[in-house]
C-alpha cells in the first residue's frame, strides 16, 4: 500500500460491490456521477471507487469465461467480500441495501422509493420492505448487466422491460435475487418464457415451442416469436445467463 493510502473496510467494500451490480460493465469508470456519489459517501476519490469496482470485475466469474480481464491486483479482502456476496444472494444484497441507507441518511423505504403508507405493520411490514427491496435490487442488477436491453429483441427501452427469472422464484429461493439467474426481457416475451412457449439453450440461443410452431401461421406470431427461432440473444456484459438454470428452464419449462 503506497503512503497516505487507507485501508478498505468491509462496509466500503460491500458498498462498492452494490454500485458493481448495478452499474453497466462500460460505465466502472471515475467519471460516472454514481462513482462520484459514492466516492463522497466514503470519503475516498473517484477514482479509487472506479480502480475498486474493476478489481471486482477481475473478480467475476462471467467475464472470466469471455476472456474479459478487470485489474490484476485484487486484494484478499476483495476476494473473501465478493465471495460472501457472491454466495449469499438471499442476504448480502439487502444488507447492503441497509447499509447505503445508512451512508445516506435515508431510511431503506426511502432509498428504494417504497410508499410506507401502502405498508403492513410489525413483522409483516419487515418482510414486505426485504422483498421489494430484493426486488429492486434484482432488477437494477439485471437491468445494467444487459445495458437496459432485451435479451430477445434488443428492445432498449426500459420502461417496456421486465428482470424475468429463469430458475422461478418459488423454486429456488436461495438463488431468487443471483443475477446469473435473471435475463433483461420485454414484458411479453417473458409472459412467454414463464408459461414454456421460449426458451434460452444453454449456448445462448432463442427457441420457440413446437405449441407456437405448430399452431396457424400469423403475421404476429411470425413478427414476434418465429423470427427469433435459433436467434442469439443479446448477451449481458456481466453476469451471464448460468448454464445450469438454462439447462432447468429447457427441460423442466419449455413446451416441447
Amino acid at each position: 500500500m503506497k503512503k497516505g493510502q487507507k485501508l478498505w473496510t468491509r462496509d466500503e467494500l460491500i458498498l462498492a460491490i452494490n454500485l458493481y451490480c448495478k452499474l453497466p460493465f462500460g460505465r466502472l469508470h471515475r467519471t460516472n456521477p454514481q462513482v462520484i456519489h459514492l466516492a463522497e459517501l466514503i470519503g475516498r476519490t473517484p477514482s479509487s471507487i472506479a480502480y475498486k469496482l474493476v478489481n471486482f470485475a477481475s473478480l467475476d466469474p462471467s467475464l472470466q469465461a469471455r476472456g474479459i480481464k478487470g485489474a490484476s491486483n485484487s486484494s484478499n479482502l476483495d476476494k473473501a467480500i465478493w465471495d460472501e456476496f457472491y454466495d449469499n444472494w438471499e442476504e448480502l444484497p439487502f444488507e447492503s441495501e441497509k447499509l447505503l441507507s445508512k451512508f445516506e441518511n435515508k431510511s431503506i423505504e426511502e432509498l428504494n422509493n417504497i410508499d410506507i403508507k401502502s405498508l403492513p405493520k410489525g413483522k409483516e411490514r419487515e418482510r414486505v420492505v426485504k422483498v421489494r427491496v430484493n426486488q429492486s435490487f434484482f432488477r437494477s442488477s439485471i437491468l445494467a448487466s444487459y445495458n437496459s436491453t432485451c435479451c430477445i429483441t434488443g428492445i432498449n427501452q426500459s420502461q417496456l422491460l421486465v428482470a424475468g427469472h429463469i430458475k422461478p422464484w418459488s423454486q429456488d429461493e436461495q438463488n431468487r435475487l443471483n443475477p446469473r439467474n435473471g435475463i433483461a426481457i420485454n414484458a411479453l416475451h417473458d409472459k412467454a418464457f414463464e408459461n414454456g412457449l421460449i426458451t434460452i439453450t444453454p449456448d445462448y440461443k432463442i427457441k420457440i415451442s413446437d405449441v407456437l410452431l405448430k399452431s396457424k401461421k400469423t403475421d404476429s406470431l411470425e413478427k414476434y416469436f418465429f423470427q427469433y427461432e435459433n436467434k442469439d440473444i443479446v448477451l449481458p456484459s456481466k453476469f451471464l445467463p448460468d448454464i445450469e438454470f438454462l439447462k432447468y428452464h429447457n427441460e423442466n419449462r419449455f413446451q416441447r
